[in-house]
């Protein structure tokens, strides 16, 4: 019988910053609301399973937008075994991610890192390259 192969290629359409921040998820997700004037709220927790390493819950807030969104999510979590996991290992020192999509352009990537980064409590916000990102795929969360 022949065995017959699905290739599936993941489309990244959203921009991404990694920011660097001691402070708990929820008074980050309130500092990015005021200094961005957004509304993100907090979501359900964000379940990964893996093949061969204990799942994990990562923390998001999210903002629906007309067309597109706005997701900020925490980068280091508890698996279910109780270990330090990430949701992307090979950024450990990044403690957010904040995903941006705009299908319309009205909102600024460049603008919101800079505006950020005058945020005393955020210690350093860098945009990233999605693709030069090895675990990419956990940052798809439909």
């Amino acid at each position: 019988m022949k065995k017959t192969k699905l290739q599936i290629e993941h489309t990244y359409d959203f921009e991404l910053l990694g920011l660097v921040s001691p402070v708990k998820d929820y008074k980050m997700a309130w500092l990015i609301n005021r200094d961005l004037h957004l509304n993100m709220v907090r979501s359900e927790d964000l379940e990964i399973e893996f093949l061969s390493l204990p799942g994990l819950k990562i923390s998001q807030f999210f903002l629906s937008l007309p067309h597109g969104f706005v997701q900020l999510l925490k980068n280091k979590a508890l698996n279910s075994s109780l270990q330090v996991s990430y949701l992307i290992p090979e950024l450990k020192s990044m403690d957010y991610f904040l995903l941006v999509q705009d299908q319309t352009f009205q909102l600024s990537i460049n603008t919101f890192a800079n505006q950020l980064a005058q945020n005393p409590y955020i210690q350093n916000v860098m945009r990233l390259d999605i693709s030069k990102l090895k675990s990419k795929e956990n940052l798809l969360t439909y």
